[in-house]
């Protein structure tokens, strides 16, 4: 049985990024015999880019409840592979809209923290899906608090600064801030715990230090503080951690 810990800030690698910013700024790849017309991933590219993401946050819930194990859950299975662990890969929800398949979970008995990332890595497809993402985001939400109303749900949004617009970029902000905003076991389903705004630089590996503003609760930097204070708030004492 693990004592709980302050959670440490989330790592993303600034040279895992770069590697990836590489393939994202490539004229060389090429999607059904054509090559990109704009800076992107290929789509498996696109599937696998936040996995290293998914882990690093993996980890730092770990040492959050104890340096305990991180895993890799089995396929479909309602249960975690054991029974006090953190696991990254798709994590199987049965929600009360719909099963969902998460990026990461702690789910000692049901879901405690539930975890997706979520990315658009094109100018075309931030303008045309942006709005889609956010409706995802909030029936994800709701699926795991109408059924789960003291779990955790966070989410990264992560965008590649070359492919943000102004205008875009102000109600994206505008608009995570308020889905990401449930403090309470009471307040409305469809909002989420904590949401981070992840803009990265392709050329660099860097994460912008100005978007979100550094006001913003969508901070990549805060997001581990707002986790550790929900959690405390709502389990600190409870099985496993008494």
């Amino acid at each position: 049985m693990a004592d709980l810990q302050n959670m440490p800030p989330i790592k993303i690698d600034t040279e895992e990024l770069k590697k990836w910013g590489s393939r994202w700024l490539s004229d060389k790849n090429e999607e059904n015999g054509n090559r990109k017309e704009e800076s992107s991933f290929d789509r498996q590219q696109s599937v696998n880019f936040a996995q290293f993401i998914d882990l690093a946050f993996g980890h730092a819930i770990s040492k959050m409840l104890g340096d305990i194990e991180v895993v890799t859950p089995t396929f479909s299975s309602l249960l975690p592979a054991k029974p006090d662990a953190v696991e990254v890969g798709p994590v199987r929800i049965v929600g009360g809209v719909r099963p969902q398949n998460f990026d990461a979970a702690y789910r000692p008995d049901g879901p405690r923290i539930v975890f997706d990332s979520k990315t658009l890595n094109e100018e075309k497809s931030i303008g045309k899906n942006w709005q889609n993402m956010i409706n995802d985001l909030g029936t994800e939400a709701t699926t795991v608090h109408t059924r789960f109303p003291y779990a955790l749900v966070i989410f990264f949004v992560v965008l590649p600064k070359p492919a943000l617009n102004p205008k875009q970029e102000r109600d994206l902000i505008r608009t995570l801030e308020r889905l990401g905003s449930r403090v309470s076991v009471l307040d409305q389903h469809h909002l989420a715990e904590a949401i981070s705004m992840v803009v990265w630089d392709p050329e660099t590996g860097h994460i912008d230090a100005n978007s979100p503003p550094q006001t913003s609760p969508l901070r990549f930097e805060k997001v581990h503080k707002i986790i550790e204070e929900l959690y405390l708030d709502r389990y600190k004492g409870l099985p496993p951690h008494d």
